[in-house]
C-alpha cells in the first residue's frame, strides 16, 4: 500500500514540474522577441573573429542582430553562449544597451545591472527577474551560426 501510494505522489510531483527553457525570459516585457541568423557570417578564420580561437574571449555582434547587438563568449571546446544586448529588466532606451568588460555586461541606467556573459545571469545587486536573452548559437568548425526563431 505504501508502495502505491509512493509511486502516485512521485507521479504527481514529476507532473507538476515546469521546465523553463528561456532563462527566466518567458513574458518579458521589456524584450521584443527578434528574428535573426548570422548564417555564415562569424568565421573565426576571419581577423574580426579570431579572438573566439581562444577560450574565455567575446565578440560583440553589432546591432544588426539582436535588439542592441550580440554578445558571443567562447568558453572552450564547443562551449559558446550568445546573449542579446540589452538589460532585461529595464524598458528598451539609451541607457538599456549592455557594454561588455571582461566576462560582464553592465547597463549605463542608474541602477547598473550588470549580468555575467558565460550564463546571462545577474550579479549580486542587479534589479530586476530576468536573466538576459540567451540566443542560439550552432558551431560548425570555423562558422559559428548564432540565430534566434
Amino acid at each position: 500500500m505504501n508502495r502505491i501510494v509512493s509511486i502516485i505522489l512521485l507521479v504527481i510531483l514529476i507532473v507538476s514540474c515546469n521546465k523553463n527553457d528561456d532563462d527566466g525570459n518567458t513574458n518579458n516585457q521589456f524584450l521584443p522577441n527578434v528574428t535573426f541568423d548570422t548564417g555564415t557570417l562569424v568565421n573565426t578564420s576571419l581577423p574580426q573573429y579570431s579572438d573566439l580561437q581562444f577560450a574565455n574571449n567575446f565578440v560583440i555582434l553589432n546591432n544588426n542582430y539582436g535588439i542592441n547587438g550580440v554578445v558571443l563568449f567562447y568558453a572552450g571546446g564547443d562551449n559558446y553562449s550568445a546573449f542579446e544586448l540589452s538589460d532585461p529588466n529595464h524598458a528598451l532606451s539609451g541607457c538599456s544597451t549592455l557594454s561588455v568588460d571582461g566576462v560582464i555586461a553592465t547597463c549605463d541606467c542608474e541602477d547598473g545591472n550588470s549580468y555575467e556573459i558565460l550564463n546571462g545571469t545577474g550579479q549580486t545587486g542587479t534589479t530586476g527577474n530576468y536573466a538576459l536573452k540567451r540566443y542560439f548559437v550552432e558551431p560548425a568548425g570555423n562558422i559559428i551560426r548564432v540565430y534566434n526563431n
